[in-house]
């Protein structure tokens, strides 16, 4: 099982395939597992990278609320990229994991080539908003309490929910290439969708038809195309 010490905790991961490295994120409450439809068709042509985010799967869950942010998990994922000798990738994600790739890129613009956000949000300016989507992540925070789920519980609290609108507001400046995927189902984040697609300049959309919010799962085949169109503009180099 790799792992590897990056940030004070273990973090697992995996690498399939060779080329262009490709980076994709989990969502809350999901595992390297979940990207199980999409490992053979991406590694045959990239590098594809994945890792379970502190306090999911198989890595380190810190007992300390302290330890977790959305900072602090795109340091991660930065330190892993330096551990595997990546200095650029396409970085992407399902729904948080979407949200954790435009906190990378707005922290280490430098390290993104370009962009796949599945499914995700970039957060909310309003504070009526702010306050009604971490009630009911806090919620979701006490119930994983109660099982016994305590990394989980403080990612709830301290990574999905909102505390700030710097993505949001970071919109408008990307300049790398980005993807927004979303299944034609996903009522939770079509608006989401809608407007990343307005203001990300040159964003492209693809929506799925028959997948809900677990599109990459729902609709697995369209969603791998997707991809790899998207991706057929970078070309299969080794990690720059």
């Amino acid at each position: 099982m790799p792992t590897a010490k990056v940030n004070g905790v273990e973090l697992y991961y995996e690498v399939h395939g060779q080329g262009y490295p490709v980076v994709l994120i989990n969502g809350f409450t999901g595992t390297t597992e979940g990207w199980t439809p999409q490992i053979a068709p991406l590694s045959s042509k990239y590098r594809l990278i994945l890792h379970d985010v502190r306090g999911h799967g198989r890595s380190e869950s810190p007992p300390s609320a302290d330890a977790y942010s959305p900072d602090i998990v795109a340091e991660d994922l930065r330190q892993l990229l330096d551990t595997l000798g990546v200095k650029e990738a396409v970085v992407g994600g399902l729904s948080m994991g979407g949200y954790l790739s435009l906190r990378f890129h707005l922290r280490y613009p430098e390290r993104v080539a370009a962009l796949i956000l599945a499914d995700t949000g970039p957060g909310y300016r309003n504070p009526a908003r702010q306050a009604a989507w971490n009630q009911q992540y806090e919620e979701r925070a006490q119930a994983l309490e109660k099982e016994g789920k305590i990394g989980l519980a403080h990612v709830g609290r301290r990574v999905v929910t909102q505390r700030d609108s710097l993505v949001i507001e970071s919109l408008s400046q990307i300049k790398v290439p980005t993807l927004i995927i979303v299944g034609e189902g996903d009522a939770a984040f079509l608006a989401a969708a809608d407007y990343m697609e307005k203001v990300i300049p040159g964003a492209q959309r693809v929506t799925l038809h028959g997948a809900g919010h677990a599109a990459n799962r729902d609709n697995a085949e369209a969603f791998n195309q997707a991809i790899m169109d998207f991706l057929s503009q970078f070309k299969d180099t080794n990690a720059r």
